[in-house]
């Protein structure tokens, strides 16, 4: 095993730390939170810990409440700064969503049955409930 020359240290983080100096997730507590829940995985494999150590190169996938993200880790970070410092940090590697391939006129309009019930619909139901006096 080789050893690394002095002058080129391997830097490592923990993990919730990293999250958070990437303006990823708002709070060290709630990376710690959603690290033990299982919504990170480092290099393929789910991270149980938030102290496990991470490096330039490792691939993080995310689960987060309104997407799933897939970043390579660039450097660590030093301090949690504004979104430009912060998104130097790691490169996005998500796949980007497919389009939508309903025409406007499919997206416009309702699927008998769903949402609201048409006034038609109202009285069938109306028809279906015993009389009531209230």
């Amino acid at each position: 095993m080789e050893k690394q020359p002095a002058s080129v240290p391997l830097l490592r983080q923990r993990l919730d730390k990293w999250l958070f100096f990437a303006r990823l997730i708002k709070s060290r507590s709630l990376a710690q939170k959603a690290i033990e829940a299982g919504h990170v995985a480092v290099n393929g494999e789910r991270a149980m810990q938030s102290s496990v150590q991470i490096k330039a190169g490792d691939t993080l996938e995310l689960s987060l409440e309104r997407r799933d993200l897939v970043l390579r880790v660039l450097l660590p970070g030093s301090r949690r700064g504004p979104y430009e410092e912060a998104r130097l940090l790691y490169e996005d590697l998500t796949p980007s969503a497919p389009a939508e391939s309903r025409t406007a006129f499919e997206q416009a309009t309702r699927e008998r049955g769903a949402g609201r019930p048409t006034k038609r619909e109202r009285r069938e139901t109306d028809r279906l409930k015993p009389d009531s006096d209230e």
